[in-house]
């Protein structure tokens, strides 16, 4: 009977090849890489450590998150991680582009809360340039970055429970997101990347029926997120999974910069909504939730109770509406409507100098500021150095992801393998936060 018959290749009466043969001939294919999944390293009590990898490719690394993990048995006693290589440039861009430019690059830091990213860099140079956006533009933008921070929010919990075997969660949380993305389409035409605000405005008033959208989402949206809580919270496996799971107390989340959901569940008491209010967030009468156990079930329920209060000031944002413009009145930095452009000399003119390389905003020499505003994964900061054209000297952002992940590796060693899925979703991390 041949090998492919099922029968050994090796003759009867041959020994098999020792534990330190095969050690050597492993050795000999692996010796110039340091983590190789499938290496076994020797420890001082003369026990075996596997070292794996757990990512790139992998469901549950959602992008190109590197983990490489030392195991004894199914414990990891050591972990290290690599961020990836997206190689996107973000902050360099951002010295050959114009300052209106460059809002579409903010797009692809967190797809999938774009607008808070529009929102945060366009405060951050207005600030920079000493202008206020009118009234109006700044209750749209509120109404506009809540909805996206529920977007993100609830799509992150379908995914937490997909990345623990709740399929058909993750599957109701992408639909349920398609009700934001549905205003979002109505108001800029656009539904992941949305270059919406443009410095000192938005780039158009919404729609008549605006309101009729909004009003719409509000009735029809809270139930929807309470079947979502509904089917997780009285899931056991799932709460067995993240109960006691990937604890961070308070102090070690201050020492690290946690911030946003993941910073507020292990007791940090922050938001920059309410202790540096923008837009006038101090208008708006809202909760701050906060949950102290620090575990992945309390980074699971602070996201679904921010959902509820961002609905909160949604109602009172539109309760509150005012009318007017939603563009800052000085051309030399703001873009005029199109409209103008198309009948009057002077907004061509305006145009023409914002838009073309050389001629748009030029803050002053010298200036520097960091801006942050919460966005949906935490604090989002933008650090802007000018030299006096139109192009940033310097532009640092503080992407929250990245600090979010930095404790990562302490929070999965002493914990199993299948515990550092739970806890990575929990995380919620962006790879386009990652990479600068």
């Amino acid at each position: 009977m041949s090998p492919a018959q099922g029968k050994s290749s090796f003759k009867e009466g041959t020994p098999l090849p020792d534990a330190a043969t095969l050690d050597r001939e492993f050795d000999r294919g692996s010796r110039s890489q340091d983590h190789i999944a499938g290496i076994f390293e020797e420890s001082d009590d003369d026990s075996q450590k596997l070292v794996m990898n757990f990512g790139p490719q992998h469901p549950a690394t959602h992008g190109t998150l590197r983990n490489i993990f030392t195991l004894e048995g199914e414990t990891i006693v050591h972990a290290d991680v690599e961020i990836g290589f997206l190689h996107t440039g973000f902050e360099k861009l951002a010295e050959h582009m114009t300052y209106q430019q460059w809002v579409t690059v903010t797009d692809r830091m967190n797809y999938l809360s774009a607008i808070n990213n529009n929102v945060g860099f366009s405060v951050a140079v207005e600030k920079l340039l000493g202008i206020e956006v009118p009234p109006r533009c700044a209750a749209l933008r509120v109404i506009m970055s809540e909805l996206s921070r529920i977007a993100d929010h609830v799509l992150c919990v379908g995914l937490q429970g997909m990345d623990l075997g709740a399929f058909s969660v993750m599957l109701w949380a992408f639909e349920k997101r398609e009700l934001v993305y549905d205003i979002i389409e109505a108001i800029c035409g656009a539904r992941l990347t949305t270059s919406w605000t443009r410095i000192g405005g938005i780039m158009r008033d919404v729609p008549e029926f605006f309101p009729d959208l909004i009003y719409q989402f509000l009735d029809d949206f809270p139930p929807l997120v309470e079947e979502l809580h509904l089917m997780l919270r009285g899931n056991r496996i799932f709460i067995d999974r993240v109960k006691d799971v990937g604890i961070v107390d308070r102090e070690t989340a201050l020492s690290w910069g946690l911030s946003g959901p993941v910073g507020r569940s292990s007791g940090v008491d922050r938001d920059v909504r309410r202790d540096h209010p923008y837009l006038g967030y101090d208008k708006y009468d809202f909760k701050i939730p906060v949950q102290p156990e620090g575990d992945s079930l309390a980074r699971y329920m602070q996201r679904m109770e921010e959902i509820e209060q961002s609905l909160e000031i949604i109602r009172q944002a539109m309760a509150t509406l005012p009318e007017g413009e939603v563009v800052h009145d000085d051309f030399k930095t703001s873009l005029p409507k199109k409209h103008a452009v198309h009948t009057d000399m002077e907004s061509l003119i305006h145009h023409f100098k914002l838009v073309m390389l050389g001629h748009g905003i030029r803050p002053e020499p010298g200036a520097t500021i960091y801006v942050a505003t919460e966005a949906p994964c935490g604090e989002l900061g933008f650090f802007i150095a000018s030299d006096g054209t139109d192009t940033p000297a310097r532009i640092r952002i503080r992407p929250p992801s990245l600090y979010n992940f930095a404790i990562y590796p302490r929070m999965v060693e002493g914990g199993m393998v299948s515990d550092a899925i739970a806890i990575l979703s929990s995380i919620h991390v962006i790879a386009g936060e990652l990479d600068r």
